[in-house]
């Protein structure tokens, strides 16, 4: 397989607008007739959805610190009939953690590296004009091996803020791509977690085609276009199922699932079943598994305390049958959970774990675990990687841990999951089985 031209779309740090220069991009080539496949870098469960909706494809994680290369390359096959791959970054440039995961330390960088796509580095020029040139020249010159495209000024004042900051850019040897003006209408909505779901936007496809037009009168597409390279044609493997059939809950309080698990499901023959608890849809009974992912239960927690058909289906089918719960899925398997309100509510009670909003404390990064018992999938001592995301405290967390749970580094973290009979829970998002 010949890989289709890519670029990697990433920026400074966090916060400069490259995730709406990213959907903008993919529209636009998509309405000039392009097949173009997104991709994000780093274990984002968001920005897939955003991606999928502007390009008309879906769009995969490739994570190089959770993810062995066997892996990346079966997420790269999905690029096939692709006539160019766009990839969003995460965080800055060459930001990732100390120790190395399964095929490197999870920068943005080492993404365009191993897959060979240059970056076109997205800078907001506010508050400064000549100075931003010092910023790009230095990450062009931070790796030398790093094939870097150019920039796109975002956030420009006025006609002659981009006089003087093309100005710097042009003595630097920087080649600038676009110049975006400051619109305040450009941000996506965002919430506690960050942005919100793409299912939750008020009107997300006109949002996009804003986008596309204005990247379309502000940037120059053909030359963003030839700057595209082809890497490696890599091959591999997706993840194969848990279960041969498995009732997955999907609506707005749990939608986080990686796009690379749920198509290696689909494609080794599992037949996902989707409910909706929202919806008080029970889990269909001949599932053989019930997998409840992330999301925000916590915005909904009084109607899932409330929903009676789907918490005595959940309950009947653990009863003889598995049912893991990640993140917002643990807690919405738990006894019971406390809002931001202090108000608390009876989930399904399939284990002990309390959790509350109340009193918020942020849990982010990296997650390396071994388990202690068997989950859907996997066998006691399998190790798996993945990433944990949220504001949620536990007051009890009574059941046999799950697993030996560590950070990026290997310092362990409270946050063990748990096992009682059929039902299991983590806190973390899997992402791949470790195979080092």
């Amino acid at each position: 397989m010949t890989a289709a031209p890519g670029l990697l779309i990433s920026a400074p740090s966090s916060g400069t607008g490259k995730t709406t220069v990213m959907l903008g991009l993919l529209r636009a080539l998509a309405d000039d007739g392009l097949t173009v496949q997104p991709f994000k870098s780093g274990p984002d469960y968001i920005d897939p959805a955003f991606h999928r909706a502007a390009a008309h494809r879906p769009s995969f994680n490739i994570d190089t610190w959770a993810m062995p290369p066997a892996l990346i390359g079966g997420i790269s096959e999905q690029a096939g009939g692709a006539d160019i791959i766009i990839s969003e970054g995460s965080m800055g440039l060459f930001d990732g953690v100390a120790t190395k995961g399964e095929s490197g330390f999870g920068s943005s960088a080492e993404t365009a590296l191993k897959m060979g796509w240059p970056v076109i580095l997205v800078i907001d020029v506010g508050g400064q004009a000549q100075s931003a040139a010092a910023t790009a020249l230095g990450f062009q010159s931070y790796n030398p091996d790093l094939p870097f495209a150019g920039v796109i000024l975002n956030r420009c004042a006025s006609p002659r803020h981009e006089r003087l900051a093309r100005l710097g850019m042009d003595k630097a040897g920087i080649n600038v791509l676009g110049v975006l003006p400051r619109r305040g209408d450009l941000a996506l909505p965002e919430r506690h977690l960050g942005l919100i779901q793409a299912v939750e936007h008020p009107d997300l496809e006109q949002a996009i085609q804003g986008y596309a037009t204005f990247l379309r009168e502000n940037v120059d597409l053909d030359a963003i276009k030839a700057a595209a390279r082809a890497g490696a044609a890599d091959t591999g493997a997706l993840p194969k199922p848990p279960a041969q059939s498995i009732a997955l809950a999907q609506d707005a309080a749990f939608s986080f699932t990686y796009p690379h698990v749920l198509t290696g499901w689909r494609n080794a023959g599992a037949q996902i079943l989707p409910f909706s608890p929202l919806n008080d849809e029970a889990p269909a009974p001949d599932a053989d598994l019930v997998w409840l992912p992330g999301g925000y239960p916590e915005l909904h927690a009084g109607t899932l305390a409330n929903n009676a058909q789907y918490l005595a289906g959940l309950r009947k089918h653990a009863q003889t049958k598995p049912v893991h719960g990640e993140c917002g899925g643990y807690m919405a398997l738990g006894t019971a959970l406390i809002d931001k309100e202090g108000t608390r509510y009876e989930m399904a009670g399939l284990l002990g774990l309390v959790t509350s909003y109340e009193k918020r404390k942020f849990h982010l990064g990296y997650r390396q675990a071994t388990l202690h018992a068997p989950m859907p999938g996997f066998g006691t001592g399998a190790r798996l990687r993945g990433h944990e995301f949220h504001y949620s405290t536990i007051l009890e967390e009574p059941d046999a841990p799950l697993a030996q749970v560590g950070d990026a580094d290997g310092n362990p973290v409270p946050e063990t999951g748990s096992v009682r009979g059929n039902v299991t829970g983590t806190f973390f998002h899997m992402i791949a089985e470790a195979t080092t």
